[in-house]
Parts: structure tokens; sequence; C-alpha cells
């Protein structure tokens, strides 16, 4: 048989043809970029002469109209903070105390045997006037319009604390005892989720958490000073922020170095709940808050 030879190819040839086929595509694609470039100078040309056409033209009318020179208005300022209130709960009855095995917050219901055998007066621990004040306050038309600014409460033994205004409270008794309970012993209330504080303890006085210039208001029975609020408010929240301090306990009075002025709102004895809700209501007609 005869073995078939393979036909030999000259690659040098080969590769030489490649070479010129390369160098003659990129001249041409040179010569498409260059006269690609050419068309766009010459737009830019005709675009530019145009803008000069009309730039001069321009100065012309503006010469013969004798226009004056355009004013750029400034922003506007920004719309001044509206004035807010803030609510201060003195002698608030919340004590902590270990009764058996456990620790409890103490009051007048469950409690009266150990706190009478301790020789004190079972009624002074209500813990639950508190409880319906902060309801009132935190619920009230004002806080949802956003003007409650803050909250404090100072209990009998003198622990002054911050409720932020978008803490929601437990409507039931036993619930608002048992998130008192955690405050007093871990300092901080938070909520879980996101890590946002809703009560937190904080140092005396409570005079350096208000704002300055604000009017501090307090309430008592005992006051000469007999008011209106629909009428007495405009007078004083219309321009700054305003205090008002009431009494969260069963009986007394409160005493207050920063008070600058009492007043009373009613001749005949008022829950600090009842109060809170006419202060409430009075802040809603004079700011409109419906």
């Amino acid at each position: 048989m005869v073995r078939p030879y393979g036909i030999k190819v000259n690659k040098r040839k080969e590769r030489q043809e490649r070479y010129d086929k390369e160098e003659e595509e990129e001249e041409e694609q040179s010569k498409f970029e260059r006269a690609k470039e050419n068309v766009k100078k010459a737009k830019r040309e005709n675009t530019e002469e145009e803008l000069s056409e009309n730039e001069s033209e321009d100065d012309e009318s503006s010469d013969d109209d004798d226009v004056g020179i355009p004013i750029v208005l400034a922003d506007p300022k920004p719309e001044k903070e509206k004035p807010g209130v803030i609510f201060v709960l003195e002698k608030a009855s919340l004590e902590v105390a270990k009764v058996g095995k456990t620790c409890v917050l103490l009051n007048s219901h469950d409690h009266v045997n150990f706190l009478t055998k301790n020789g004190r007066d079972y009624r002074d621990y209500r813990p639950d006037i508190t409880h319906q004040a902060l309801l009132m306050i935190l619920d009230s038309p004002v806080n949802q319009a956003g003007r409650l600014k803050a909250v404090y409460v100072r209990t009998e033994k003198g622990v002054l604390f911050e409720v932020k205004p978008y803490c929601k409270l437990s409507k039931t008794y036993h619930r608002f005892a048992g998130l008192m309970l955690q405050l007093l012993q871990n300092l901080k209330i938070t909520k879980n989720d996101i890590r946002e504080t809703l009560m937190r303890v904080i140092k005396n006085p409570v005079e350096k958490y208000l704002p300055p210039g604000s009017r501090k208001i307090g309430f008592s029975r005992s006051s000469e000073k007999l008011i209106k609020l629909h009428k007495h408010l405009p007078t004083v929240c219309n321009e700054s922020d305003t205090v008002f301090v009431l009494g969260a306990m069963h009986k007394g009075k409160i005493e207050c170095d920063y008070i600058e002025d009492f007043v009373a709102v009613s001749k005949y004895p008022l829950t600090a709940a009842y109060c809170v809700s006419r202060i409430c209501e009075a802040l809603s007609l004079n700011w409109d808050i419906v």
C-alpha cells in the first residue's frame, strides 16, 4: 500500500496574509473614527456659532428693552418650632419592697398587712394614681399631635425618671406595676425589637431637664388663684414651652422651689388624672387640636 503524505502548506505565507488583513481592517476602522470625529466637530462648531448669535441677539434685545438684573429670592426661613408642654408628677407613690420572698411594688390593696406591721399608713401607697395620670397624658390628643415634649415622675423617695412621649403604657394596673418594678430595679425600660429607651431613671434635680425660659405652673386646690383654664392658657402657652406640675399622691400639697405660680382649676378636690384631662382639653382648644 501507498502511505499518504500530508500536503505541505506555506505557513509563513498564511501568517503574512493574516497580518496584512488585520492592518487593512485597522486602517479602515481608524478612517471611520476620524470621519466620525470630523462630523462631531463640525456639529459642535455650528452649535457654538448659533449660541454666539443668540447671545448677541439677547444682548441687543436687553439693551433695547433696558431689563433690570434678575433678583434671586433667598430660601424661606424654616417655621419656628411650635411651643409644647411638659408634665411633672411629684410625690408619686412608687416604692419597691421585699414581701416574703419576692420584690413587689407596694400598694394599699394587696399589702395592707405588710404596711400595717411596719407602721405605715397603707392609704398613702397609691401607685394607681400615677398610672391613671400617665395614661391621661400619653393618650391625649396633645401628645398625638406632637406637642408633648416630655414627662417626668419623681417618687416620694426622690427617685426621678423620664417617660418618653412615644411610650405606650398598659391599661391594666398589674402590668403597669410589673413595669414600674422593672424600671426601679434596672433603671431603664427598652423596647426589645429596636432597643429604644421608653423609660429611664435620671439624676435630680428635674429643673436641669426643663427648657430654658419655660413657664412652670403648679396645681393645688389650696391656691387662692382660681382660674378658668381655657382663658388662662392662651396667655402663657403660645409663646414658649409650659411646664405643668401636679401631685401624684393620695393627699397633701406639692412644694417645689422651681414652680413660679400656683393655680387652682376647681374649688373641689380633683384627682391627678382628672386634672390632667382638664389641662389637655384646654390645650387642645387653645392650639386647635381636634
